[in-house]
């Protein structure tokens, strides 16, 4: 065989082994039965190869496809004396967004595929069978604004419909470009009738913030769920499976506006109120204005806390945490916002506190807007020498049940002017109201007189008689009133007048170290967690105060001060 003749074959075998090879990649290939459909549509995936190694890695098609009834088929065949296997793959894919969707390649043993594109349309099959009521299931999209404002709290409500019995179902809306968006409370079930057949409608919400200026597309709310299935599933094959989709929106957010007070609040409504709000007080004691703000359209994390009260020299003042409330108003997110603040005058006289403003933006009046509450006068009296603990403050919103305003001693009347009423009149009052004084002297002498009991042993202790508080109106103190609130039942349970008295009056250590832990919280300027020291103090009497026996005082030889009315 000449050299010639060796090197055509070798060039001819080359060109085999080159036909082979890319006979052999042309096994390898992957398409779709179609290359366009609706998101509420299913498309196959083929994939074929001579390739060993079992079925393709379908993982990477996860993230945007559905996948179900997966086939495989392998067929033999004999050419030219050699043997050649050749294997069918199909796995049905729904996909779970629109858009232009990418296949991408996967391995197949040895081998890749190449990927491939599908383009997949907003369906629009589920509006008309809503409409008519033949769908067994359909989902709806509500937005609370359509044309919101930057950083403004927009309420998104997703409501399925369905008139199957689920075993299983997913619903997802997925975040949009340049928006936060997050799901708040829990679903909310009920039953609706449309267009004549009943669905069960399950309702979530969302709340949505755009971060940007400009049109903000929101994706359609996808669901994807098993029906219990039923006699027809059962006879022609039917596997349940149930998709819905809603009709995708698109929001044109708008820009702050240059003239917008800041901060930056944009809200629908915003509304004040005083819920206490005393007009007397005394010197050293404090009295207690309670604050409340509804926002139509806020979050917590939104509102700007309310501003404590500027009352100058004349007076302190203390705030507690405020207390949150979040619901929603049809699809808007309503927020309100109660917050305490104790006022202790310094000195006697007028005490003016201002009233609370606060500045923000109409989103659908489009313009700023201010909210305020008028000031409090309040008519400051000389405190007692014996006023060392804060006493109940001045508050019809706070009297305890059958505890009329007017039989407190604290309370004062204003002084009358001279020129507007007659002496004689004058005169008669204050014969009156010495009157009145004395009985009340003389009623709580014989109330606080003390019952004789025989100890076990011989000793005499005295017991006090029944308080002017009971259980119940500490628990509703530590529950809804202030410090000064909660001293007054105590001292009232014990038969005490203050806070020192009512701390040697205790019997339990811990009772006395949580009232004085509130104590320096409140007025001592010691810092700390107003909300947890209530906590302590509700934990701590949870089943009342543990008072000691106080002993008969022992005969020193020497004279009472003030002797017994009986005596």
């Amino acid at each position: 065989m000449t050299h010639s003749t060796i090197q055509r074959w070798l060039r001819a075998g080359l060109a085999l082994l080159l036909c082979a090879s890319m006979a052999a990649h042309a096994q390898t290939r992957a398409w779709l039965d179609r290359e366009q459909i609706t998101d509420g549509d299913t498309v196959t995936l083929n994939i074929e190869s001579d390739a060993g190694g079992g079925a393709p890695d379908y993982a990477p098609l996860r993230a945007d496809f559905d996948l179900s009834s997966q086939t495989s088929s392998r067929q033999m065949q004999w050419s030219n004396g050699a043997t050649t296997s050749r294997a069918l793959f199909a796995v049905a894919l729904t996909p779970k967004r629109v858009g232009t969707l990418q296949i991408p390649a996967l391995q197949v043993g040895s081998r890749r595929t190449q990927p491939l594109t599908l383009q997949v349309g907003a369906s629009t099959a589920s509006a008309p069978a809503a409409a008519t009521g033949n769908a067994a299931v359909f989902l709806e999209t509500e937005v609370a604004d359509a044309s919101p404002y930057v950083q403004q709290s927009v309420g998104v409500v997703v409501r399925l419909f369905y008139a199957a019995q689920l075993l299983s179902g997913e619903l997802v809306l997925d975040t949009p470009a340049g928006a936060s968006l997050q799901r708040v409370g829990e679903d909310r079930s009920e039953v609706r009738e449309v267009n004549g057949r009943r669905y069960n409608v399950v309702e979530r919400r969302f709340l949505l913030i755009p971060e940007r200026s400009g049109p903000l597309a929101l994706p359609a709310a996808q669901f994807n769920g098993r029906s219990a299935g039923g006699f027809f599933n059962d006879m022609f094959g039917g596997d349940g499976r149930l998709r819905a989709a809603s009709a995708p929106r698109t929001l044109q957010v708008q820009a702050q506006p240059a003239s917008a007070p800041q901060p930056w609040l944009p809200l629908h409504g915003l509304r004040l109120r005083y819920t206490a709000a005393p007009t007397t007080g005394r010197a050293g004691e404090a009295a207690t204005v309670v604050v409340e703000a509804v926002a139509e359209g806020a979050t917590k994390a939104q509102f700007p806390e309310l501003p404590v009260p500027d009352v100058g020299p004349g007076a302190q003042v203390f705030a507690e945490p405020p207390q949150f409330d979040e619901t929603f108003n049809g699809s808007t997110p309503q927020l309100t916002v109660t917050r305490r603040f104790a006022i202790v005058p310094r000195q006697a006289g007028a005490l003016t506190v201002p009233g609370l403003r606060m500045a923000w933006w109409d989103v659908a009046a489009g313009q700023a807007r201010t909210a305020s509450l008028p000031d409090l006068q309040l008519a400051i009296t000389a405190g007692g020498a014996g006023s060392a603990a804060p006493t109940l403050p001045v508050d019809t919103t706070s009297a305890l049940p059958g505890e009329p305003a007017a039989a407190s001693p604290d309370l004062q009347l204003a002084p009358m002017q001279a020129a507007s009423r007659p002496w004689g009149w004058m005169a008669l009052s204050a014969g009156l109201a010495v009157l009145w004084l004395l009985t009340l002297a003389w009623g709580w002498r014989r109330r606080a007189r003390p019952l004789v009991v025989r100890g076990g042993e011989g000793t005499v202790s005295s017991v006090p008689s029944a308080g002017t508080y009971t259980r119940t109106d500490l628990r509703r103190a530590m529950e809804a009133g202030g410090f000064d609130e909660i001293i007054v039942v105590l001292a009232g349970m014990g038969g005490v007048q203050t806070l020192e008295q009512v701390l040697e009056r205790l019997d339990d250590a811990q009772q006395r170290d949580t009232l004085r832990r509130m104590q320096q919280v409140r007025w001592g300027g010691q810092g700390g967690d107003v909300g947890e020291a209530r906590q302590a103090l509700r934990r701590a009497f949870h089943d009342g105060p543990h008072w000691r026996a106080s002993v008969a005082a022992k005969d020193n030889g020497l004279a009472p001060l003030y002797p017994s009315a009986h005596s």
